[in-house]
């Protein structure tokens, strides 16, 4: 029977939930790295076992950790992020221009065909690569002539936190940077061009349809449509069907169109999942109800999932990188929240369970299908 292994990134520390392929027992290894902030970990999809973590601290600062044995132990590997050439500048809150300054690596994403290929999008914003299994890293610079100057950090900073690699074509790469925007390479990763039309602002930008400066959360795609693309922004739930060249409002009907994850079903490519939270100033459910929603419509029509999450009184949040979906059928969902609980879904969101309530505040969740 196939199982599951559920990676956790959190303010102090990593976890490692397993479970078989009833998803009804789990266990719990960790924390790793007690007390370092773990933005993101995330295995490799040609070798289950090859774990990444992003390790950090504003004292200590960045370490990128690898596991070979499915987080059994883990080894430090290069934490040299240097940008290529004279890395410029770019906007400021205040709208000044601000020198390139690297702090921490948000997102791991390992190559879909090399065990040793493994990129890191990193704040300030731009793309990194490894091909030696993380010992060494070259920033693809590429992404930051596309305007890098004109980009300007949202209120968590310019991270930039989501890159989506394409089964189909290997020299296609979608990243997504708050507050800058989303991008697709077509030449793996040599140039990219901004992907922002039909995105409106009016609250974050002078032009509300800049190319440029769109704070866009999370995207999210179903690997046998990739160029059918989601997208949660500040506001606003999106959808393109040509590749990010053009974006519709799929909103709908749903209580708030502000929050962070997104997510696809992995058998439905037109079934997808959001956490609403109440506002850019109210980090947390709409009436204090959690409720994740879904739309088997590809958008507009949601609907929402409650059975076994709070529905009084709960004030948490769900960031970007904290939902998960697995591949077994029925298909798992999974995120974590603030407050450090850890919810699944072993039949596609129609009812929950705790698997964790008492972690440190939960930043990413990952899900693996092991054989």
């Amino acid at each position: 029977m196939s199982g599951i292994r559920l990676l956790v990134g959190t303010r102090k520390g990593a976890f490692i939930f397993t479970a078989d392929g009833r998803r009804a027992d789990w266990k719990i290894s960790g924390p790793h790295f007690a007390g370092w902030e773990i933005y993101h970990l995330k295995g490799s999809p040609v070798d289950p076992n090859r774990l990444y973590a992003s390790q950090s601290t504003s004292w200590f600062g960045q370490l990128i950790q690898r596991s070979d044995d499915g987080g059994e132990t883990w080894q430090p590997l290069g934490k040299d992020f240097t940008y290529d050439g004279t890395p410029g500048t770019h906007q400021w809150y205040d709208g000044t221009q601000h020198p390139w300054e690297f702090k921490r690596v948000w997102h791991l994403e390992p190559s879909l065909t090399d065990r040793e290929t493994v990129y890191a999008g990193v704040e300030d914003a731009a793309l990194f690569r490894s091909n030696d299994g993380a010992q060494n890293w070259q920033e693809l610079p590429g992404l930051r002539a596309a305007k890098g100057k004109l980009w300007q950090p949202g209120a968590g900073g310019m991270c930039l936190h989501t890159i989506l690699l394409d089964p189909i074509d290997p020299a296609r790469i979608f990243v997504a940077i708050s507050a800058a925007g989303a991008f697709r390479s077509d030449d793996s990763g040599e140039t990219f061009r901004p992907i922002n039309r039909g995105l409106i602002s009016p609250y974050e930008l002078p032009d509300p349809t800049a190319e440029v400066g769109h704070c866009v959360h999370r995207l999210a795609r179903h690997p046998s449509k990739p160029d059918v693309l989601f997208m949660q922004k500040h506001w606003d739930v999106m959808r393109s069907d040509n590749g990010g060249d053009l974006w519709s409002e799929v909103s709908g009907d749903l209580p708030s169109d502000f929050g962070f994850p997104i997510d696809v079903h992995a058998h439905e490519p037109e079934t997808i999942y959001v956490v609403p939270i109440k506002s850019d100033s109210e980090h947390f459910p709409p009436e204090g109800k959690l409720r994740v929603y879904r739309s088997r419509t590809g958008g507009n029509q949601w609907e929402a999932l409650t059975k076994g999450l709070p529905q009084s009184n709960c004030y948490v949040n769900v960031l970007r990188d904290a939902m998960s979906v697995d591949t077994l059928d029925k298909c798992g969902i999974y995120f974590g929240t603030t407050g450090g609980q850890v919810y699944a879904s072993a039949d596609a969101g129609d009812s929950w369970n705790a698997i964790a309530r008492d972690l440190p505040a939960v930043l990413s969740v990952e899900a693996q299908t092991l054989p």
